[in-house]
């Protein structure tokens, strides 16, 4: 598979070569391995420093996992993570833990993320307890200075999460991701569970952290809206794979794949005057357990032809936008 890299002007964080992510299903009396489930199956991208890239496709295409298993949150079958030049995935224990530090995630539900015995400062602060960062008074400096840029007041860090909103209980795991001061974090759909004017304020608290830490994000998300918001690139995942990706404004004005033709037709225009024309796609996603043969989105493609059945596609590059990468069989004129 060709790597869908960054400008070689750019200064790269974080590099996945060929990922990929399996989970076994087991069946009979002895629970042998009869199936795999197809997850993540070779997946390639480069972070620069201080982008943010935006992850996105249907529910259960493999997003997440991408995200987890890039923090050796979930083991990967294979593939490699290089960041800042080491492999993340060949570390073990004490480096391990090092290397976490400097990788850090935000979950999609904040609530499940967060201890309900526990105040929240004490949660914020349990990071840096760990790695034995700073004495006791310099802890509780940090956290306030965390709180405090997230939006929160310093009497906050005494209540528990029940007594707090979503959108405060997702502003204190950005806190909590910030104590370690972090170059790399992974956003699980950080936005999706909120009011969309929560989402608003927190998109904003992201980018103005991005600023001012100069941060790097992994924004994993469904929801395009939110994505061209934030992110500086865009990948559009289909059942374990990138099926394209460009930088945000070339992807949201000239979508090449078929599918991501179809999820832009589904934003909705702010304007009542003004209406797109809906792709609405055939059939359910096929499941993981049992992926098309060739392209994976054929069964559902409204331009497919034999060869989609049976020859996968590469991800090549445009002619005219090198940046814009794409794995289709019928799109404009590409080169590897």
């Amino acid at each position: 598979m060709s790597e869908t890299s960054i400008d070689n002007k750019t200064e790269e964080l974080i590099r996945v070569q060929n990922l990929v992510k399996y989970y076994p299903v087991t069946g009979g009396v002895f629970r042998r391995e009869i199936a795999q489930v197809k997850a993540v199956d070779d997946v390639s991208f480069s972070i620069a420093k201080g982008e943010t890239l935006g992850l996105v496709g249907e529910s259960g295409c493999g997003k997440t996992t991408v995200g987890h298993t890039i923090l050796q949150l979930l083991p990967a079958t294979s593939g490699s993570v290089t960041f800042e030049g080491t492999d993340v995935l060949s570390l073990k224990g004490a480096e391990l833990k090092e290397m976490r530090r400097k990788m850090q995630i935000v979950f999609q539900d904040p609530y499940a993320s967060l201890d309900p015995r526990l105040p929240i400062g004490e949660s914020i602060a349990e990071g840096i307890k760990i790695h034995k960062m700073g004495n006791a008074d310099e802890r509780v400096d940090r956290v306030i200075e965390n709180m405090r840029r997230v939006g929160l007041e310093n009497y906050h860090a005494n209540r528990y999460p029940h007594e707090f909103s979503g959108g405060q209980r997702q502003r204190i795991g950005i806190a909590r991701a910030l104590t370690l001061q972090p170059k790399f974090i992974v956003l699980d759909e950080p936005v999706s569970a909120l009011d969309v004017s929560i989402q608003a304020q927190v998109l904003n608290i992201l980018r103005n952290l991005q600023k001012e830490l100069e941060l790097t994000y992994l924004f994993v998300a469904h929801n395009l809206a939110v994505v061209e918001h934030i992110s500086d690139r865009v990948a559009v995942m289909y059942l374990g794979k990138i099926a394209e990706m460009a930088p945000r404004d070339e992807l949201f004005s000239n979508p090449q794949h078929p599918y991501t033709q179809a999820l832009m037709s589904a934003i909705p225009i702010p304007k009542p005057n003004r209406k797109r024309e809906r792709v609405i796609l055939s059939g359910d996603v096929p499941s993981p357990l049992n992926p098309p043969n060739g392209c994976r989105f054929h069964p559902r493609c409204p331009i497919a032809k034999d060869i989609c059945s049976h020859e996968e596609p590469e991800i090549k590059s445009l002619v005219s936008e090198p940046k814009h990468k794409v794995a289709c069989h019928f799109t404009e004129a590409a080169t590897q």
